[in-house]
């Protein structure tokens, strides 16, 4: 039996920025989607990715910025930082380990990402 990571939720203070900040970088939207006056549900996908992020209002009582250690996995690591810093987002400098190659980012809430780049995938 396949047991698959689907979504995670990330708790936000602002949806529009949210979104906008994801839309920004190559997330494709999926939904977005006023349940009530007190849900709002928006779901994101990465380019390429089976698993998809949500956020919104009234689906976590997560304190906003607390998610850490997320992580996609790209097939060019300095394409990825090229088009991060592009659109506005500084991920900092390469990281090269023996294990693969990193980059990071926030989005605007501080819930932080990792870009990971495994060379011998690719070789």
């Amino acid at each position: 039996m396949d047991w698959t990571l689907e979504l995670v939720i990330l708790p936000v203070t602002d949806v529009d920025r949210t979104r906008d900040f994801y839309e920004k970088i190559g997330f494709n939207v999926d939904h977005d989607h006023v349940v009530s006056d007190d849900v709002r549900f928006v779901q994101m996908t990465p380019p390429g990715s089976a698993c998809s992020i949500a956020f919104g209002k009234g689906l976590t009582e997560a304190e906003p910025g607390s998610v850490k250690g997320l992580q996609v996995c790209v097939s060019d690591i300095n394409e990825a930082q090229t088009h991060l810093r592009s659109v506005g987002v500084e991920p900092g400098e390469v990281d090269v380990q023996a294990w693969g190659h990193f980059l990071s980012f926030d989005d605007p809430d501080g819930n932080h990402w990792a870009v990971q780049y495994l060379p011998y995938r690719y070789a």
